[in-house]
């Protein structure tokens, strides 16, 4: 499933919500400010007030769950397809210190923006920008943190991170703690599992929150 989701072209595709609304362009650029991990692909989507594609302190959606422990952002916008205005992928990884950008369609002053990407290497925790409204001129930058899906638990094992660090399992039916929360990053674990796998330092992975700066500019129209 990794490896399709480090294929992925661009996903986009405007809802019948959008045929209904008055959209302009929204520039949005992000830049991951982590010393040492990478963004998968990262979802945008632009959507009415409504539309959560999570709540902390509650339990995350299958879709995001196969997000935040796999990178595939593909169930969570067939999801979200039908009513949102906008809902599209940058299909590159975002290692540390790099920046990337995309243009999506949204309302001004009244529709909201949510952007999600798995963080790797890890067990379940992903960067997230959180229903937010889209402004109605110029730009608005955000600090966002990293959020843990909750969904398995942070063994920092690489038999269970996917990607091309540890290339182990992605989505798994592991048990969590059971709701989204902010992600309390990496630990000092030991180095090897009781199955020999390798335990990841926090000296080379663990970050203290906030890890991506996003910025939405309205663009001229």
């Amino acid at each position: 499933m990794f490896k399709n989701v480090l294929l992925a072209l661009v996903l986009a595709g405007s809802s019948s919500v959008a045929l209904a609304q008055r959209l302009v362009d929204y520039e949005i650029t992000i830049t991951n400010i982590t010393p040492g991990q990478t963004f998968t692909p990262q979802l945008v989507v632009t959507h009415p007030e409504e539309i959560r594609i999570f709540e902390a302190g509650l339990p995350a959606s299958e879709s995001l769950e196969i997000l935040a422990e796999g990178g595939d952002t593909e169930p969570l916008s067939n999801d979200l397809f039908n009513e949102a205005y906008d809902v599209a992928t940058i299909g590159a990884l975002l290692p540390p210190g790099e920046t990337t950008s995309i243009v999506v369609a949204g309302q001004p002053g009244l529709g909201y923006i949510s952007i999600a990407a798995m963080m790797i290497p890890t067990n379940d925790t992903f960067m997230a920008l959180n229903r937010v409204k889209l402004p109605r001129g110029g730009s608005m930058s955000f600090t966002v943190p990293a959020y843990d899906a909750g969904t398995e638990y942070n063994d920092q094992n690489c038999a269970n991170i996917p990607g091309p660090r540890c290339g182990g399992v992605g989505y798994s039916a592991e048990p969590g703690e059971g709701y989204v929360h902010i992600g309390n990053g990496f630990h000092d674990l030991g180095q090897t599992g009781e199955d020999g796998s390798e335990i990841l330092a926090p000296q080379i992975y663990d970050w203290r929150n906030s890890v991506a700066t996003i910025t939405v500019r309205r663009m001229n129209n």
